[in-house]
């Protein structure tokens, strides 16, 4: 009833005659007393000159609770970001609109309806959504489709794509943050620095899967919970490493700059261009979308490699014909194509440098849809003028906006786009689904699916426990400022 209380003259139980009675202004004092202000009320507001009639009667009694309510609920609004722990302030970094504006309309009508994966979890199940799924939702004024969802329950909602430099905007609005969201696309970068400027910060969440922006063993030490919507989109990102993969090796970017050139020459377009049949493909790692890539691969004809610190089930070597390693380094001397789908962490952090690349077979392939750290810029830069790499593809930078000045941006034989493969239309209706669930877990008090716990009440947790390592990946990542900065 507290929060309420402006319609409550609607629900009070007036006796005949119609005059506020005893049970009344217990109730009314009872509601009052529970709210989180001091100011006192005047409850003689509710005790109107003797009516003339039943008519009049009503009114006077119906507008003295009204006058009641109203009060109580003017002076709770102003107490709300201050000192009702029920209430939660949430921070959410999201990528900058489209240039053109919002889309007033999309190219599809309707997206498919995704209700589980195939290891048998269920896709994001919130008690409800405020959006069409389809709709552009990772942007700024997308918002994750929480507003009315958080604004009706009484929380504050902050947007921003101002995240990166000291004094930014996410920096001003995490002082007092309750929960901050990101997306991997476009990172809010969660530093010891920033965690420590937000003293009342309760949980960290990444709408989408990957959760390296945020420091963890900072998170750890602070008993900032970190979590993430498992499974969202990682199909979307196997599907687009596959694309990736055949862009490479049939030589695709330079045959269609061709055409949008004007030109013609078949020559100068087939003379880097190859069939991927019974060529080796090898992952590293075959978690969600490690696996999927390899089986999206299988019906290509390809020899199919993996290596993982969890090995796969027999049955599913059998079926697709694995051939398994302990290592990344003996697994890329054999493969011709290289994806790489593992999470960043301390373990991981420039796993592909230069003495790994030496190991490669020359005119090897990389595709890296994980995280633009797990290789060494410079060192992948160099292979690709060296030829020791036929080419590289990704979306994954570090960091993330990359400068201008980064070097992925002009080598050659690159494939590179900004970070969207897991960010397409259809994943954002499964990602906000997922942030709306694990929010509403977050107010009732009730636990996180275990699929989506990174860090909880102090330690690795969940998948987080599965695929992590403590420690920080976040170094260098202030090096974002620069394209904030024109650089």
């Amino acid at each position: 009833i507290r929060t309420t209380l402006s319609p409550l003259y609607f629900l009070l139980p007036f006796p005949s005659p119609l005059a506020p009675c005893e049970r009344c202004l217990k109730l009314l004092s009872v509601c009052c007393a529970s709210s989180t202000h001091t100011q006192s009320l005047d409850f003689s507001l509710l005790s109107p000159p003797q009516p003339k009639t039943k008519d009049t009667m009503f009114s006077a009694a119906r507008f003295a609770a009204r006058r009641v309510a109203g009060s109580a609920m003017r002076t709770q609004t102003r107490a709300l970001h201050a000192s009702s722990a029920a209430q939660a302030k949430v921070v959410v970094a999201l990528y900058p609109d489209p240039v053109t504006g919002y889309p007033p309309k999309y190219a599809r009508d309707d997206i498919p309806e995704i209700k589980g994966y195939n290891d048998g979890q269920t896709a994001p199940t919130p008690q409800g959504i405020d959006f069409t799924p389809g709709e552009l939702l990772g942007c700024v004024s997308g918002e994750l489709g929480l507003r009315k969802y958080l604004e009706s329950n009484g929380h504050t909602l902050v947007v921003t794509s101002d995240k990166d430099g000291d004094g930014c905007e996410l920096e001003k609005e995490l002082v007092d943050a309750d929960i901050v969201i990101s997306q991997p696309f476009y990172p809010a970068y969660i530093t010891r620095k920033r965690m420590e400027m937000a003293p009342k910060l309760k949980m960290a969440i990444t709408a989408g899967i990957g959760s390296d922006h945020v420091d963890l063993q900072a998170a750890i030490d602070h008993k900032v919970d970190v979590s993430e919507v498992t499974f969202c989109n990682s199909i979307s990102v196997a599907e687009h490493v596959v694309m990736m993969i055949l862009s490479l090796v049939r030589n695709y970017m330079f045959s269609h700059k061709t055409v949008l050139e004007g030109g013609w020459n078949i020559a100068d377009c087939v003379q880097r261009a190859y069939d991927v049949e019974q060529m080796a493909v090898g992952t590293v790692a075959a978690g969600r979308i490690g696996l999927a890539v390899l089986r999206r691969m299988a019906p290509f004809d390809c020899k199919l490699h993996y290596c993982d610190r969890h090995r796969l089930p027999k049955e599913v070597e059998e079926e697709l014909n694995l051939t398994y390693h302990a290592t990344p380094e003996e697994m890329v001397k054999v493969v011709d194509i290289v994806t790489i789908n593992c999470p960043l962490h301390p373990e991981t952090e420039h796993l592909f440098d230069a003495e790994m690349l030496s190991k490669m077979k020359r005119g090897a392939y990389i595709v890296n849809t994980a995280r633009g750290k797990i290789c060494d810029r410079d060192a992948i830069a160099a292979a690709l003028e060296s030829g020791q790499l036929a080419g590289y593809a990704g979306d994954v930078w570090f960091p993330q906006p990359s400068p201008k000045d980064h070097p992925w941006r002009t080598m050659p034989n690159h494939a590179m786009t900004p970070h969207t493969s897991g960010t397409t239309l259809s994943a954002q209706a499964r990602y906000a689904a997922g942030v709306r669930e694990i929010l509403e877990n977050f107010f009732a008090g009730t636990p996180l699916r275990s699929e989506y716990q990174i860090v909880t009440d102090g330690k690795l947790a969940g998948v987080g426990a599965h695929s992590y390592s403590e420690g920080d990946a976040t170094g260098g990542s202030d090096e974002s400022a620069k394209f904030k900065a024109g650089k």
